[in-house]
């Protein structure tokens, strides 16, 4: 089993007002942006990705959101870039880099294969469609979204694996000489994972490219429902998949009492409204989210036949009691999370999962108290867990193949 850390890295800021449920769809400007405060947040959230590689956690998650306060990683890349040169175990999983929104994704696969070498071969590159926040903020035509996200993949893919000089005549990007001086440590290249919210075309084309699924934040019933959906079309393409295809990111706090840690928990709630935590969304501008084009009409429907109302998921708005009653969001002491994130594994069998802390109104010191108890008493019984129930990561198990790779417990302690 393979253990993450994740957080939004969210603007936090008590004199610019940016505190509450305003709309975080680009329509709060930049004129409230205080360098120096981002300056310092910056500086804390890697801090808090050291300490946490620190703590014994297997993996640090990097995201990308575009022109909105509620995730500071602009350039996910940068961030990632750091962390290369100033952690040493820890894998950096970029869950992703917003494929359509890039005019050139020859620099990205530079900046990838030149992140991997420096990391020692540590990164994994996730790779998204991105919402209509970025699309609308990157002047990306949202009817193309899905044919540029498949055409920059194939891009990438062919720039890491074939000897240039060479050309690429597509629909989208064109080069008349491609021959990167930075290749990949990690070869063919590194490991790609595919994060979603439920998208049923996406759940089978990640299937069909035997690359981990991982879902974020959703609801416990219609994530194990698409993790069947990609173990169904695994089945139908003539290869078993397993733990080591899908994993799962949720909310999870741990602190010294059961009323600090709820106390803090209810900080997911506060702070900078973000439509993905359910309960702290702000005024979501439904114009730019759904941009014409931008989710087929075929998608649509079939995430409805297959998974229901978009309510399923996790990303309406919910009260926090709603949200710990079904472990979506999980707070307590170690004593008392432990059984709670075992439901969870027992329930939906990922080989990865990711603790989404220290959001929302969380202070620093809130992320660290969690991050030392975390490492001290809950990561080592949640490995336990893993090997009890035989749950096992990509790097243990090829999800292209489902042969063993590596030994269960040489991953990062």
């Amino acid at each position: 089993m393979l253990i993450g850390h994740f957080t939004e890295q969210p603007w936090q800021d008590d004199k610019s007002g940016l505190m509450g449920t305003q709309s975080t769809d680009l329509s709060i400007s930049n004129g409230l942006y205080d360098p120096n405060v981002g300056a310092h947040l910056y500086n804390r959230y890697l801090d808090e990705k050291v300490y946490a590689e620190e703590m014994g956690f297997d993996a640090l998650m990097l995201n990308e959101h575009h022109s909105t306060p509620f995730c500071m990683q602009g350039v996910t890349n940068v961030g990632a870039s750091i962390l290369a040169r100033i952690t040493k175990k820890a894998k950096i999983i970029i869950l992703g880099n917003v494929l359509p929104i890039w005019d050139d994704p020859l620099w990205l696969a530079e900046q990838l294969a030149m992140i991997d070498m420096i990391s020692h071969g540590r990164l994994v590159s996730g790779f998204v469609r991105g919402g209509g926040r970025e699309s609308f903020a990157h002047n990306s035509p949202p009817h193309y979204n899905r044919e540029r996200f498949q055409e920059a993949h194939d891009f990438l893919i062919k720039a890491w694996t074939t000897p240039g000089p060479w050309r690429w005549e597509g629909k989208h990007y064109h080069y008349r000489y491609v021959n990167p001086w930075s290749r990949p440590l990690q070869q063919p290249h590194p490991q790609i994972w595919i994060p979603s919210t439920v998208s049923v075309e996406t759940v089978k084309w990640t299937a069909e490219h035997r690359y981990p699924l991982v879902l974020l934040a959703t609801k416990l019933e219609p994530t194990r429902d698409a993790f069947q959906l990609y173990h169904d079309t695994a089945t139908e393409l003539g290869y078993k998949s397993g733990s080591q295809n899908v994993a799962y990111l949720w909310k999870v706090h741990v602190d010294e009492t059961e009323e600090k840690a709820e106390e803090v928990g209810r900080k997911y709630l506060s702070g900078v409204s973000n439509p993905f935590l359910a309960g702290n969304e702000g005024e979501v501008n439904s114009a730019i989210m759904s941009l014409p084009g931008h989710t087929s009409r075929t998608s649509r429907r079939l995430s409805t036949t297959a998974f229901g109302p978009a309510g399923r998921f996790g990303t309406n708005r919910r009260p926090f009691e709603d949200q710990v009653n079904d472990n979506t969001i999980i707070t307590g002491t170690p004593k008392t999370v432990l059984p709670k994130i075992r439901s969870v594994l027992e329930y939906l069998r990922p080989g990865s999962v990711f603790f989404w802390d220290g959001d929302g109104s969380m202070s620093h010191e809130d992320q660290m108290r969690s991050l030392r108890l975390m490492g001290e008493e809950v990561l080592p019984a949640v490995r336990e867990m893993g090997k009890e129930l035989e749950l096992f990561s990509p790097f243990e198990v090829d999800p292209s193949t489902g042969e063993k790779v590596i030994e269960a417990d040489s991953l990062v302690r």
